[in-house]
C-alpha cells in the first residue's frame, strides 16, 4: 500500500493534493507487459483527455500498445466524492492508478463429510474475480454508504501496516450491515472486497462461512483476506436460545467457536471480517461489540430506484431491446429545467414517476422487474421506451397487489 503510494507520486499527473482519483485498469486476460509500461501509457492517455465529467471509461484506444494490452481505462467512484456532477481536471487531480487482472478461475470449494456426506461449507474466491467484475458499481445506496464503507476498511488497513497499537486505539476489523432481506448486503461485501483488492493489494482471498483454513492464508502477510459470515443472526441468535432452554448445548459450543475465532484473527493486519444480518434484533450483543461499523442497509429511496432503473433501462437500449435509443435526464438534470415537462424530459419524467411508485421495494426486485416487464406486457424482440415504460409502470403495480394478496393470506 505505502510502495503503491510512493509510486504515484512521482506521478507528473499528482502535483495537486486536493482531490483523489481513482483510475482502474483492466489488464487483458493474455497480457503479459510490465505494469509499469501500461501505467506510463495510461499518463499520456489522461493526459490527451484531461476533462472528464463525472465517471468515465474507456474501452477503444488510439494507442496500438493499450489496444493490445487493456481492456478497460475506467475513472472511478467520482460520484462518492462529488455531490453533483462537474468538470474533473485531471491534471489537477491526485492520480491513484490500478492495474488489474481478473481471475477467471471461478471458486473453489470446501467440503465438510458429514455421516458419508460431502457439504459445502466454504466457497474461496481469488480476488478480484470475473464474477464479481461491476458488481460494485451496479449496487446503488444513498450517498454515504458506499464511501464510508471504503474509507473505514481503508483506514483499518492504514493502521495495521503502519503499527498502530492497538491497545491504545482500538479496531477489530470487523464490519456488519444489516437490514431487511433483498436489499444487497452479501452482494455489497462481495463488491468491497474486489474493490478494495483492486485498489489496497496485488492479491487477496475472500473466504465465505469458514474458520477451518482461514489460518493458512493469514500466515502469507502479503495475502488480503476477507471473511464473510452471511447471515450471522443464525449463529449468535443461539446463544439467547440457548439461555431459554430451546437450543442444544452442542449449537451454543459452535457459535461461541465462532466468536473466540472473530477474537483470534482479528489481531491479524491483512484481515477484514465482513458479516450480514437480515433481523438485527437476533443478532447477540456480544457479536455486535465486536463490530467497528453497523451500517444499516435499507430499501432504495425514489432517487435510488430511479437510478437503478436508468441502469436497466441504459442495457436494454445497449442491447437493442429498447429500441430507437432514447435520451433519458438524470434526477439532477431534472431539478436544473425545474422538472418542465418537454419533449426532451417528457419520457424522464415519467421514469421518475414510476420511481415514486416503487418506494418500498428492495433493489433484488427492482432488478427483476426490467424482465418481468417485457415478459409479462412487451413480448416483442424490440419496443419503444415510452411503450417499455408502460409496461415497467404495469408491473410495479402487480409487484404491490401481490404484496397485498400474500398479507391478506397471511
Amino acid at each position: 500500500m505505502d510502495e503503491a503510494a510512493d509510486d504515484l507520486k512521482q506521478d507528473p499527473l499528482n502535483d495537486c493534493e486536493s482531490l483523489q482519483i481513482h483510475v482502474e485498469v483492466h489488464q487483458k486476460p493474455n497480457s503479459t507487459v510490465k505494469k509499469e509500461d501500461i501505467k506510463g501509457s495510461i499518463l499520456r492517455l489522461l493526459n490527451r483527455h484531461n476533462i472528464v465529467f463525472g465517471d468515465y471509461k474507456w474501452t477503444e484506444f488510439d494507442d496500438t500498445f493499450l489496444t493490445n494490452n487493456v481492456q478497460s481505462v475506467a475513472v472511478v467512484d467520482t460520484e462518492l466524492k462529488l455531490k453533483e456532477r462537474q468538470p474533473i481536471y485531471l491534471s489537477d487531480c491526485n492520480l491513484f492508478i490500478h492495474i488489474f487482472h481478473l481471475n477467471e478461475e471461478g471458486p473453489s470449494t470446501e467440503n465438510l463429510e458429514e455421516e458419508n456426506e460431502n457439504i459445502i461449507a466454504a466457497n474461496h474466491w481469488v480476488l478480484p474475480a470475473a464474477e464479481f467484475h461491476g458488481l460494485w458499481e451496479s449496487l446503488v445506496y444513498e450517498h454515504e454508504v458506499k464511501s464510508d464503507l471504503l474509507d473505514y476498511v481503508t483506514t483499518t488497513l492504514l493502521f495495521s501496516d503502519r503499527n498502530v497499537n492497538s491497545n491504545l486505539i482500538s479496531w477489530n476489523r470487523v464490519v456488519l450491515l444489516h437490514g431487511p432481506p433483498g436489499t444487497g448486503k452479501t452482494s455489497l461485501c462481495k463488491a468491497l472486497a474486489q474493490k478494495l483488492t483492486i485498489r489496497l493489494s496485488h492479491s487477496g482471498k475472500l473466504v465465505t462461512k469458514m474458520f477451518q483454513k482461514i489460518h493458512e492464508f493469514i500466515d502469507d502477510k502479503d495475502t488480503l483476506v476477507f471473511v464473510l459470515i452471511d447471515e450471522v443472526e443464525s449463529l449468535t441468535a443461539a446463544r439467547n436460545s440457548f439461555r431459554a432452554g430451546t437450543e442444544p448445548s452442542d449449537a451454543i459450543r459452535v457459535v461461541n467457536a465462532v466468536l473466540t475465532q472473530i477474537d483470534q484473527i482479528k489481531r491479524f493486519p491483512n484481515v477484514v471480517i465482513l458479516t450480514t444480518s437480515n433481523i438485527t434484533e437476533k443478532i447477540d450483543m456480544a457479536f455486535v461489540d465486536r463490530a467497528d461499523i453497523k451500517q444499516y442497509i435499507g430499501p432504495p429511496s425514489t432517487a435510488a430506484i430511479f437510478k437503478i432503473y436508468l441502469s436497466c433501462l441504459e442495457e436494454l437500449m445497449k442491447c437493442q431491446i429498447i429500441y430507437p435509443r432514447q435520451q433519458l435526464l438524470t434526477l439532477r438534470e431534472l431539478e436544473v429545467i425545474g422538472y418542465v415537462e418537454n419533449d426532451v424530459s417528457k419520457l424522464s419524467l415519467v421514469l421518475k414517476e414510476i420511481a415514486r411508485k416503487s418506494e418500498g421495494l428492495s433493489g433484488r426486485v427492482l432488478r427483476k422487474l426490467p424482465f418481468l416487464a417485457h415478459a409479462l406486457y412487451v413480448q416483442t424482440p424490440n419496443v419503444a421506451m415510452a411503450a417499455f415504460l408502460q409496461a415497467l409502470s404495469l408491473v410495479v403495480d402487480k409487484q404491490f397487489e401481490e404484496r397485498a394478496k400474500l398479507s391478506d393470506c397471511v
